[in-house]
């Protein structure tokens, strides 16, 4: 959607998250942006608010799906929300390593359940008036299973195909979905990584590709295209050589 005047975003208090918010920041957009953290949260709405945004920001569990569609719906209610972000998501690098049942669980808790519980109510209100757009931040890992993260790929391959999906069944309606599947972004969920990430980005620039492309109405938004290609052919190759590469790749701490 070309200039969004109203703009919800999840997991707004690092990242890509708080980047996109700093983006989209300018006189005359109002910015309605959540988190786990409330320093962090506020540090990011009074930046967007010195560019001159109007930012509601408020701590919001997306995994909590009754109070996730309060705060989406009060949101709609206040101004008709043009633009709707998931973002949220957490790794197993976000316990410091490993995937118990439990850290599995909590991953697929955000990664997917937050997704639906944000984009369900937002898309419901969008297709009652005709338009909008609703955004599922998915990853490379989404498109072929890695070893040393089970889960995260899992939960960004499920939180993919239900964009895919409900792009087909909300379009006729008159609301867009669109798919970013980035690759290695210099966040906090990739700082831990002690190993290399080839074409490493920084969010910034991320944040802005994202949002031009969005604007385009782009279904799916995966770079650097040579990262995009690579695990595309990974994910075609015969399952005993796709295994082996994919085994020798490094694990989260």
């Amino acid at each position: 959607m070309r200039n969004p005047q109203s703009i919800l975003i999840t997991g707004a208090t690092s990242g890509i998250g708080a980047a996109l918010a700093r983006d989209y920041a300018a006189p005359g957009v109002r910015l309605v942006l959540s988190g786990r953290n409330a320093e962090r949260l506020e540090a990011v709405a009074a930046d967007a608010r010195a560019a001159g945004a109007d930012v509601e920001a408020e701590i919001v569990d997306v995994t909590d799906a009754e109070a996730t569609a309060r705060w989406v719906e009060a949101a709609d209610d206040a101004v008709p929300l043009d633009l709707a972000i998931a973002n949220a998501g957490i790794s197993g690098g976000t316990f410091g390593g490993g995937e118990s049942v439990a850290r599995a669980s909590a991953i697929f808790a955000t990664n997917m359940n937050g997704v639906v519980n944000t984009l369900h109510p937002a898309a419901e209100r969008m297709v009652a008036r005709g338009q909008g757009q609703v955004v599922i931040v998915s990853s490379m890992a989404g498109f072929r299973g890695i070893p040393g993260a089970p889960a995260y790929s899992a939960s960004k391959a499920a939180a993919r195909a239900w964009g895919d999906a409900m792009r087909g069944r909300l379009k006729p309606k008159g609301v867009t979905v669109s798919i970013v599947c980035p690759g290695f972004v210099r966040t906090p969920m990739t700082d831990v990584n002690q190993y290399r990430m080839p074409m490493l980005m920084e969010v910034d620039k991320a944040a802005s590709l994202i949002s031009r492309r969005l604007a385009r109405g782009d279904a799916l938004i995966a770079f650097p295209w040579p990262v995009h290609m690579f695990v595309r052919l990974m994910a075609a190759l015969p399952r005993p050589i796709g295994d082996y590469i994919y085994g020798r790749m490094p694990e989260k701490n």
